[in-house]
């Protein structure tokens, strides 16, 4: 049965609705739209769970899947992926957005897939398209006075993506992890408990004849590195807690020497950065070899200079993750204005400023918080000049082919479609 055609003029305007629309009914509507016309056209929201199972029984090796962080003008960055992903049919890789993106970049679950399924309509994609939650993280502070309450309120996130298709959650609870405890199982006691109780919630409510693929955390990212007997010590107490019967996880972020956004310089420039990559192989292989996982994901790593990339998949690292290197580009491009960045600058320096550590430069200090400008120039970063947006579109086009290269997904389209339902 041909496929329906659908006017790009059409797609257009659904996307901005269901991104900026200020009456929730629109909004709610076009977000529901979107969803109902993607399987039309051979779009599926799906779990990654059957390709990363085929990596744990060692049936493909020697790649490593980007998991891409979208901040702002999710529609016209994920159409860039999207091209980049068709011209070098590429079919592993993950659209993601953290608990606490969420909250900064006022993009709820349902925002983000319509935006990234009606780009993938706009581009023509065909196959599975894979959305993570990522960093589902516990609050240590609320945790330790009110546990309940954050974790029902992770409960309730894990839900709403769910019902939006989210069908890959990364839950973290490496955040209660007690390193003032005396033995390795003693410090990651809760972090298995969280861990095997959401995954247990996860099983109860993932759609039938799905397995939401679920990733587990040993290493708070820009604390110390992981180990092999952290990652046993973890994997012993999450199984037990996890009980006979349950599908476990299918990877584990640890930590080998990143933290999120690189660290930031006093000029505002980003230091180089030394990553464990031997440890980095030792987990992964842990991973596939005694627990039948894709191997260790790594975070932090999209302010790496570009002769890192092809490390991850010749140490056998099963996911990577890509978030403020996409947002300098956006920030630092040619065709983002000047003027708007003069603001955004002003806007943070004035509503943020009780977020500046003691000792920060203007610089420092600007670099770490300009991620939150995505919500409040929301409207304004949508309604650049079509040409700005196309030119700061192409430009993470050219980033996105790159990191296919580097990562080794290049040519994977098949290789999804024979792993993955």
């Amino acid at each position: 049965m041909p496929k329906e055609s659908i006017a790009p003029d059409k797609i257009d305007a659904l996307a901005r609705d269901a991104a900026l629309a200020a009456d929730a009914k629109v909004k709610n509507k076009a977000q529901q739209t979107i969803r109902e016309l993607a399987p039309g056209q051979g779009i599926i929201l799906s779990s990654i769970q059957g390709l990363y199972e085929a990596a744990g029984k060692g049936l493909y090796s020697g790649i490593t899947v980007p998991a891409i962080n979208i901040r702002g003008i999710t529609y016209y960055v994920a159409r860039a992926v999207f091209r980049a992903a068709l011209k070098n049919k590429v079919g592993a890789f993950i659209f993601e957005i953290a608990r606490s993106e969420q909250g900064y970049t006022g993009q709820r679950p349902g925002e983000y897939a319509a935006c990234v399924l009606a780009a993938a309509l706009r581009e023509g994609f065909e196959g599975p398209v894979f959305l993570q939650g990522d960093h589902y993280q516990v609050n240590q502070k609320k945790y330790s006075s009110e546990p309940e309450t954050e974790l029902n309120a992770i409960r309730e996130l894990i839900r709403e993506s769910v019902a939006a298709g989210f069908l890959n959650i990364d839950i973290d609870a490496s955040t209660i992890v007690d390193l003032s405890k005396k033995t390795l199982d003693e410090q990651q006691e809760k972090n298995c408990q969280v861990t095997a109780d959401m995954t247990k919630f996860i099983r109860s409510i993932q759609p039938k004849g799905v397995t939401i693929s679920v990733g587990g955390e040993i290493g708070e990212v820009g604390k110390r590195n992981s180990t092999v007997e952290d990652l046993r010590a973890f994997m012993s107490g999450y199984l037990k807690r996890l009980g006979p019967g349950i599908k476990g996880i299918s990877k584990i972020s640890v930590q080998t020497g990143t933290t999120h956004g690189g660290v930031v310089l006093p000029d505002g420039s980003i230091a180089n950065v030394e990553i464990d990559f031997k440890t980095l192989k030792e987990l992964s292989k842990l991973a596939r070899d005694e627990y039948g996982m894709c191997g260790a994901v790594q975070h932090g790593a999209s302010t790496l200079p570009d002769e890192a990339f092809h490390h991850f998949p010749q140490v056998g690292a099963g996911e990577v993750h890509l978030a403020t290197g996409f947002q300098n580009i956006i920030y630092e491009s040619k065709y983002f204005p000047g003027e708007l960045m003069d603001k955004i600058n002003k806007l943070i320096s004035d509503k943020y400023a009780n977020e500046r550590k003691q000792g920060e430069t203007e610089e420092q200090f600007l670099y770490k918080t300009r991620k939150k400008a995505f919500g409040d120039f929301k409207a304004e970063m949508w309604n650049l000049p079509e040409s700005n947006l196309r030119g700061l579109s192409d430009e993470l086009e050219g980033r996105f082919t790159l990191l296919f290269q580097k990562l080794n997904v290049t040519g994977t389209k098949d290789l999804v479609r024979k792993y993955v339902k």
